[in-house]
C-alpha cells in the first residue's frame, strides 16, 4: 500500500475511533496526579493554574460551539462512521482555520489536562493530540479535495490547518444558531465537566488520602448533568431543538 493511501486509511480509522480519546486521558492522568508532587504548589498558584485550565476549555468550547452554529446541514456533524460535506464552509470561522472542530477539541481537553498541574503531561498529550489527529485530517482532506477539487484546493491554499488566520475572516453566510449548539454540544459539555471533576477528585484523595463527598466540582457536575438531561430530553422528545436546513 502507497504511503499516501496508508495515511489516508489510517486517518480514517482514528476518526472512526476518536470518542474513545476521553477514556485514554483518564485512564493516563491516573499515575500522572499520583506521581506530580503538590507540594511545592502555593494556593494562588493553584487559583490561577485552575483559572486558566477552565479558560482554556472554555475557549475549546467557544471555537467548536461557533463552528456548530454557523454550519449548514451536511457538515461539521459529530458523525462516527464516516467523512460527510454536502458542501465546503468557507467563511465565518472556516475562512481562518481548515479545521475549527479540532482545535476546539484540543483546547478543550488541554484545558482538563493542565488542571493536572503537571507541564510534561501537557506536552506529551498535545505531541500525541497532533500525532492522532494529523491523520484524521489528511483522510479528511484527502476526501474533500476528490469530491470539491480545484474549488477545495484553492480554499486551502489560504486557509490554515490548525492555527486560526485571523487576516483571512470573512463572514459566515449562515447565521448563528444557539439552537443547533444546544441540540449537539451537550455531550461534549458534559464530558468536560466530567474531566475536571474526576481530576479534581483523583488529586484531592491522592493529595490527603482521604475522600471527600462533597467539593465544588461535584456541584457543577450536577448542573452539567441536570443541564444535559434536558437538552436531551428536549432533542429526543420535542421538536423544539428542530431547525429547517440545519445537521
Amino acid at each position: 500500500m502507497a504511503l499516501l493511501h496508508s495515511f489516508e486509511n489510517s486517518g480514517n480509522i482514528l476518526f472512526r475511533k476518536r470518542g474513545q480519546i476521553p477514556v485514554i486521558l483518564f485512564i493516563f492522568a491516573i499515575p500522572v496526579i499520583y506521581f506530580t508532587d503538590y507540594s511545592h504548589f502555593s494556593e494562588i498558584q493553584v487559583e490561577v493554574l485552575t483559572y486558566i485550565s477552565i479558560l482554556l476549555s472554555i475557549i475549546g468550547f467557544y471555537i467548536r460551539a461557533v463552528s456548530i452554529g454557523t454550519t449548514p446541514k451536511g457538515t461539521s456533524g459529530r458523525n462516527t462512521k464516516s467523512q460527510v460535506a454536502e458542501s465546503l464552509n468557507r467563511t465565518g470561522i472556516y475562512s481562518m482555520v481548515r479545521h475549527p472542530l479540532y482545535l476546539g477539541n484540543y483546547l478543550m481537553w488541554i484545558g482538563i489536562v493542565s488542571f493536572t498541574f503537571n507541564f510534561y503531561f501537557v506536552i506529551i498529550v498535545s505531541l500525541a493530540f497532533w500525532l492522532y489527529y494529523e491523520r484524521i485530517m489528511f483522510a479528511e482532506e484527502r476526501f474533500l479535495e476528490r469530491k470539491f477539487g480545484d474549488d477545495y484546493l484553492e480554499w486551502s491554499k489560504s486557509v490554515p490547518a490548525f492555527i486560526p488566520g485571523f487576516k483571512n475572516y470573512i463572514k459566515s453566510e449562515v447565521p448563528f444558531s444557539i439552537i443547533s449548539v444546544l441540540r449537539r454540544e451537550y455531550s461534549g459539555f458534559l464530558a468536560t465537566v466530567i474531566g475536571f471533576t474526576f481530576i479534581d477528585y483523583l488529586r484531592y484523595y491522592f493529595t490527603t488520602g482521604e475522600f471527600a463527598v462533597l467539593r465544588l466540582s461535584l456541584y457543577c457536575l450536577v448542573i452539567a448533568k441536570m443541564i444535559t438531561l434536558i437538552l436531551r430530553s428536549l432533542k429526543h422528545h420535542s421538536k423544539l431543538l428542530n431547525e429547517e436546513g440545519r445537521s
